[in-house]
């Protein structure tokens, strides 16, 4: 049975205008997102998913075991599960399908035992992961800072515009970078001043 660490579930609200700061996590929180062709996969699915999931992706970075984003809902039947499904199965999918080709010893220990008779490749932590609304422009400022601080405080690189697999040169320097997904700003106008988390905003 897989005995992995399974992220404490928080409750989140859904709805057009609310932001939503995700987190999850590779199997066993391994350093699987070191690979420059597994990231470009996974740039190339975000970007996927949110288009047909109706979300804005205002800011991301992947970190060596876990994955950080901030979204936006833009329409009424918007979800974060659905999102994050059409993000990681097909990642998960095509990583598979390359470690097979290479004949790769990682194949054998990312596939788990669910039960007997049944075995299933895992890439991704089991589980939604964490998910917290976000209402202020406070709020939102300090996840986009936290989102790209990141790299710079476990000191994979010297500046967040170093690291190539987040917004930072987005949001700093404007450069949209082709292996990265469509990145939109925040609009100040689509949250209260509160601070506070409501159900229906």
């Amino acid at each position: 049975m897989d005995s992995g660490f399974h992220p404490k579930r928080v409750r989140h609200f859904e709805g057009n205008g609310h932001l939503h700061e995700l987190t999850f996590s590779c199997y066993r929180r391994q350093p699987l997102l070191t690979n420059g062709t597994w990231q470009k996969i996974l740039a190339n699915q975000l970007g996927n998913a949110c288009e047909a999931e109706g979300f804005g992706l205002l800011a991301f970075v992947f970190m060596p075991e876990h994955v950080h984003l901030l979204v936006m809902p833009l329409h009424l039947n918007s979800e974060v599960a659905r999102l994050l499904a059409r993000t990681k199965q097909p990642t998960s999918k095509s990583i598979k399908q390359l470690l097979i080709k290479d004949n790769s010893q990682l194949l054998e220990s990312l596939t788990v035992r669910e039960r007997p008779g049944k075995h299933c490749f895992r890439f991704w932590q089991a589980g939604p992961g964490y998910d917290r609304n976000l209402f202020s422009p406070q709020a939102l400022e300090a996840s986009i800072d936290y989102i790209h601080s990141n790299p710079v405080k476990r000191g994979l690189c010297q500046t967040s515009t170093d690291w190539k697999w987040s917004s930072a040169r987005f949001h700093i320097n404007g450069t949209i970078e082709p292996d990265l997904p469509t990145l939109i700003r925040p609009d100040p106008n689509w949250f209260n001043t509160s601070g506070t988390q409501h159900e229906h905003g």
